[in-house]
């Protein structure tokens, strides 16, 4: 028992330093990893792919909605119907781009983190890779400038499905004084300008205004636009996330290719 104790006694200095090893090499990699770009990343990439999936099935519901019940005649809605198909278009351009936009942001979170410049040796600048880090302030910058916008248009679907879901549970509630009130209870979709004045019929009233709350393409229209606003939402503060990682990746690229540079963030 003596030797085999003094052999594991011998051998337990070697394994620790191994596994000293192991772990402060452990403790460099991840030190390495651009967390708020990281966390950005994974939020935009969420919040792009709910806004563009959503917001494609959500179009395609208006556009069966309003074919079935406020716009029979087709040349009264083309127009929408072309603007509708160029937007499901828009988005898929969208999605494709900001799945290649955030990768080069991770990327560059990835290069310009301090602890990953320490793993591969001395810091080393050029002025090229500081003109890339201000480019990409500045297109993240417009980016989110874009995106506000974006967030704000998809509310207004959001608004307007509100208007009608919340009129159908006034036509259900026990106060509506019988059947005459209800049909005097009316939507009228003409008024948010989606569709011409002269289009047929326009307007649903009473009952047949509740039996469209009822369908499916409205309650599932409905929510899906929920879940794009949202994503929106989402897709903004990744942007904004993105904006403070490259600034903050710009200051240390700007500070440590000072030659005075002696200190360290």
């Amino acid at each position: 028992m003596k030797p085999a104790m003094e052999t594991a006694a011998e051998e337990n200095p070697e394994q620790s330093q191994e596994r000293k090893g192991c772990f402060e090499c452990c403790i460099k990699c991840l030190g390495g990893v651009p967390y708020a770009s990281l966390v950005a990343t994974i939020l935009c990439f969420s919040g792009v792919a709910l806004f563009c999936g959503c917001g494609h099935v959500a179009l395609a519901g208006t556009v069966a909605i309003l074919e079935q019940h406020f716009s029979t005649n087709a040349s009264d809605h083309a127009l929408l119907s072309e603007v509708i198909q160029l937007m499901q278009y828009v988005i898929y351009g969208i999605a494709s781009f900001f799945f290649l936009y955030g990768i080069i942001l991770l990327a560059e979170g990835f290069y310009t983190t301090s602890a990953v410049k320490e793993l591969h040796g001395e810091f080393k600048t050029t002025a090229c890779g500081r003109c890339i880090s201000g480019m990409f302030i500045f297109l993240t910058y417009v980016l989110g400038v874009a995106w506000l916008g974006v967030f704000g248009f998809s509310a207004v679907p959001v608004f307007m499905f509100y208007n009608i879901w919340s009129t159908c549970e006034v036509i259900k509630a026990p106060q509506t004084n019988g059947t005459a009130g209800v049909e005097q209870i009316c939507v009228d979709v003409r008024q948010y300008g989606i569709i011409p004045w002269n289009a047929f019929p326009g307007k649903i009233c009473g009952s047949a205004l509740e039996n469209i709350c009822n369908t499916n393409e409205f309650y599932m229209s409905y929510h899906l636009f929920i879940v794009a606003c949202a994503g929106a939402g989402a897709t903004v503060i990744a942007l904004l996330i993105y904006m403070m990682a490259t600034t903050y990746n710009y200051a240390v690229l700007k500070f440590k290719s000072r030659e005075d540079c002696c200190t360290k963030f």
